[in-house]
């Protein structure tokens, strides 16, 4: 599947002609039969932040590591800033950053002497190195702890200190493959917000992640399953694609409920409702445009209904139900296409 032209249009930070940092066509690997991934393609925009989302095992991983060149495809063609990723040049490896999954520092050197050494296989001078080591401590909040072990710090340590690692050659590209797993909640929100400053200075990153509310960060969002992608878009665009279009949440008196329903359902532009059972009184409206319909819901209620609205206001309901209901959707078509 291939993001469409529109799709780009589409999001803010982009226009349709973004140098394309990322690109691949119908790309496979299979490791052993039925087993790797599959018709992957897709294409990252110069300057965007693109998150690869998938339950663990779906082919995140093995797709970072072809954009990389570790992994070879059996078909298919990946161009990574311009290049075949196998046969980069050395001065467009130096712009690739890459922070893996699991942790490879050396234990037994402190925070700085890690980053020291990652400096000296970037080649960069004696000169610099100093001062960068110390942008990078600060960025992610360890220049407290940079005489500590590597072996010594805590799981979010380490993955902060990888995360200095791969952006100590300040790359132009970063990949980041599960770079919040295994970390609580409130430490995933500060290294996103480190990932979003470092996009924020001009530079592309690719971010797999099993969490699916962190599509939210994201600019694009790919959706991968048993390798293959599902869909690619932006983070409204999942919302509006699983749901039919944008929800309205209304709040009436609960003995009131199947009347607002009733009414609702006359409406032109009510797509459907639907009645929350955990929640007496609450309905979800689905519209095309939430924007242009509140309004006219509210109008309905005021010009021809005594039922009192208690509250009405856009939905957005979190990417763990979105992701869900994408795996429903995608099941169904799975078992039209057995049946058929």
């Amino acid at each position: 599947m291939t993001i469409a032209e529109d799709t780009i249009r589409e999001t803010p930070t982009h226009s349709a002609s973004s140098e394309r940092i990322v690109d691949m066509h119908d790309v496979r690997l299979e490791f052993q039969p039925g087993v790797g991934v599959f018709d992957l393609s897709l294409y990252v925009p110069d300057g965007a932040v693109f998150g690869l989302v998938g339950p663990s095992g779906s082919g995140k991983t093995t797709t970072v590591r072809l954009m990389l060149g570790v992994y070879h495809p059996d078909e298919g063609e990946i161009q990574v800033l311009g290049e075949e990723p196998a046969r980069f040049h050395n001065r467009t490896r130096e712009r690739v950053g890459y922070m893996p999954q699991q942790f490879i520092l050396y234990p037994e050197l402190t925070v700085r002497e890690n980053l020291n050494f990652v400096a000296s296989l970037y080649g960069i001078s004696w000169f610099q190195r100093g001062k960068r080591i110390d942008e990078m401590l600060e960025l992610v909040e360890l220049k407290p702890a940079e005489k500590r072990l590597a072996s010594k710090l805590s799981g979010g340590m380490q993955r902060r200190l990888q995360l200095a690692a791969a952006l100590l050659n300040r790359p132009r590209l970063l990949f980041a493959d599960e770079p919040t797993a295994g970390i609580d909640p409130e430490l995933r929100s500060r290294v996103w917000d480190y990932l979003q400053e470092y996009r924020a200075q001009g530079n592309t990153l690719f971010i797999t992640t099993q969490y699916v509310n962190e599509a939210a960060y994201c600019d694009l969002v790919a959706v991968m399953r048993a390798g293959r992608l599902m869909t690619v878009d932006t983070p409204e665009g999942l919302r509006r694609r699983a749901l039919g279009g944008e929800v309205i949440a209304l709040t009436v008196a609960p003995e009131r409920t199947l009347e607002t329903v009733r009414l609702l359902e006359r409406e032109p532009g009510v797509l459907r409702t639907h009645r929350i059972g955990s929640q007496p009184g609450r309905i979800h409206v689905y519209v095309e445009n939430s924007g242009e319909m509140l309004p006219d819901i509210i109008s309905l209620f005021a010009r021809g209904s005594d039922i009192d609205i208690q509250q009405a206001e856009k939905y957005e309901p979190p990417f763990d139900d979105i992701f869900r209901i994408l795996m429903q959707q995608e099941d169904e078509r799975d078992l039209a296409e057995v049946m058929t």
